[in-house]
């Protein structure tokens, strides 16, 4: 008979760890007598990362006395509280191995039906002095399961639990997360995941995206159930010697650059929307390495960039003033997941300023297929002056069958003529958005300056365009995902505090950071953090892939091993160590 032991609660307090404040609900304590189970939560309880823990698929987390003594075994520990484990309900039997998604059991006066495996992340290690412990718990298949409430009431300690249904594909808490954590993913098993009515969003969204990854027809490795998307394996290693062709003027401060591979072998195709990293060597300045979108037709035989020289920029400075026609320049392979996504959905083409170079080539390959989908285009500059590509958008647009444009210039000059140059005066932000009628059942492509993104993102959250249907491309660092970490000012990134004089060179290339590996360290999560260089995580052990960025040369070992390995040419931050020189697209 399986039992209620303990029903734990706790509300978010801040903790200091690793001389930062987290705050984190995880400590948990038990509470006597009844206790009042809600659709949002239990009485008592409260969660502090929201995005992650709680909300009407996660109300109540449930772990197993049996994993309780597993865990002392393993770890050698005699310590253990009930809500160690940060769960609101220890109970009694209903093992990992035998629960399933969409099984119902009631508990005192309430319903409950399992919805998702537990996702743990780094605060379950604070919690237990286990740093690694959310590997742990997926590597041995005891994550623990959340339930959702079907009918308020209260429950108390030593309540039975009753089994009222048994969950539809009869597949297992521990099948459920391994098909998504572990290496395989099989066909039949996510399609037969996806059949199952309970399972959450969330993970529904993770099944989607490997099954997505499994039929796409693009060779691709690693886990697009944790990151989101399929990334496209770069067709070579490194960087390859190019030779610049053709420089063209394209507007007040900007210039295309066309390169051609200095060997003569033909470009494997790339992906609309892709970028490739420069490695730049001015005569009296150390190596740069940038990043720059593919701005033109899809070619076997050459790429173009287009650069902005901003005004204390080194890397556009060389570009346009050093490099000449002839030179050598070092390209790395193209990459990146902003991505035209083929199909007959509508498009809906979105940038400001210098943002437009990935659209823009997006463009060109749906011209180059006459695609017949609906293409909107949609553009903001200050003025004619500042707006590249004016003619070459206009033509290509010209050659498709179903297209509109909207151009908005924020201060035109006395030359530039509305109704020809632009279409409006002002910003392209959510009001404009609101005077068109664009399709809310087709993928948009966004990029441009961090506000520009910020509002149009929420501006099309208002029209309904979120989630899938919304691409996102950021130029320069990402914004940082630190979960329950207390915010500071944001600094630039920087040298460490404490550097080596000798060692591997760890480049990041968004930040244009070179900085020596420094052995003490972990891992280049900790370095990155040591140099305020942007990042993402969240479990810290190898298992969530948060943390996951292209790798453009070098390699890595790992310690510990990641649960599934990341994308070729990527890599994960939080337990890997340089083996050698290495850029990484941070």
């Amino acid at each position: 008979m399986a039992r209620l032991l303990s029903i734990n609660v706790g509300q978010p307090r801040d903790a200091e760890w690793q001389g930062r404040i987290v705050n984190t609900a995880v400590w948990k304590v038990p509470v006597d007598g009844p206790c009042m189970v809600r659709k949002l939560n239990i009485d008592g309880d409260g969660q502090a990362d929201r995005a992650g823990h709680g909300g009407e698929q996660r109300a109540v987390l449930v772990y197993q006395i049996d994993s309780y003594q597993f865990w002392e075994r393993h770890l050698g520990r005699s310590d253990f509280v009930y809500g160690q484990f940060g769960e609101n309900f220890t109970v009694e039997g209903l093992a990992d191995a035998e629960v399933c998604i969409g099984d119902r059991y009631r508990i005192g006066g309430a319903l409950f039906e399992v919805t998702q495996p537990r996702v743990t992340c780094y605060r379950l290690g604070i919690r237990m002095d286990v740093p690694e412990m959310a590997a742990l718990l997926v590597s041995h298949d005891r994550p623990g399961f959340y339930l959702r409430v079907l009918e308020e009431g209260d429950v108390q300690p030593d309540d039975e639990i009753v089994k009222t249904a048994s969950g539809e594909g009869a597949m297992t808490v521990s099948d459920i997360s391994a098909l998504l954590y572990k290496p395989g993913h099989p066909h039949d098993q996510l399609q037969r995941a996806l059949r199952i009515p309970a399972l959450s969003l969330g993970w529904r969204h993770s099944f989607e995206a490997l099954l997505r990854q499994s039929v796409s027809g693009v060779k691709s490795t690693g886990n697009a159930g944790l990151t989101g998307v399929a990334h496209p394996d770069p067709a070579w290693d490194g960087f390859r010697q190019f030779r610049l062709v053709r420089q063209t003027f394209e507007a007040d401060r900007v210039t295309s650059l066309e390169l051609e591979p200095v060997d003569g072998t033909s470009l494997s195709s790339y992906l609309p929307g892709q970028f490739v990293v420069l490695r730049l060597q001015p005569r009296s300045a150390p190596v740069l390495l940038r990043s720059y979108s593919l701005s033109g037709r899809p070619d076997n035989n050459r790429f173009r960039v287009s650069i902005k020289r901003e005004l204390q920029g080194a890397a556009g400075k060389y570009l346009s003033a050093e490099l000449k026609q002839g030179d050598l320049v070092q390209v790395s392979a193209p990459r990146g997941s902003f991505t035209l996504i083929p199909g007959d959905r509508p498009v809906v083409l979105v940038s400001a300023g210098i943002g437009v170079t990935p659209v823009l080539g997006m463009l060109h390959a749906l011209a180059a297929e006459r695609s017949p989908r609906q293409v909107w285009w949609l553009y903001g500059a200050r003025s004619r002056r500042e707006h590249p590509f004016a003619k070459e958008v206009a033509e290509l647009l010209q050659s498709l069958p179903h297209t509109h444009s909207y151009i908005c210039y924020s201060a035109p000059g006395p030359a530039d003529r509305q109704g020809v140059d632009y279409d409006a005066q002002g910003h392209l932000d959510t009001a404009a958005l609101r005077t068109l009628d664009l399709p809310i059942d087709g993928d948009v492509y966004l990029c441009g300056p961090s506000k520009f993104m910020s509002d149009l993102t929420e501006g099309f959250a208002h029209l309904g365009v979120t989630g899938p249907s919304l691409h996102t491309e950021t130029f320069g660092s990402a914004s940082s995902i630190t979960p329950g970490i207390a915010a500071s000012p944001r600094r630039p990134p920087h040298q460490p505090q404490v550097q080596p004089d000798s060692g591997v060179l760890v480049s990041f290339a968004r930040s244009g950071l070179n900085v020596r590996w420094n052995p003490r360290l972990h891992n280049l999560l900790e370095l990155a953090e040591a140099c305020d260089v942007p990042v993402r995580w969240s479990c810290r052990t190898g298992v969530c892939h948060t943390c996951e960025t292209g790798m453009i040369s070098g390699s890595v070992t790992y310690q510990p091993k990641p649960i599934d390995g990341p994308a070729d040419n990527n890599v994960l931050l939080c337990c890997s160590q340089p083996a050698g020189d290495i850029v990484v697209d941070l």
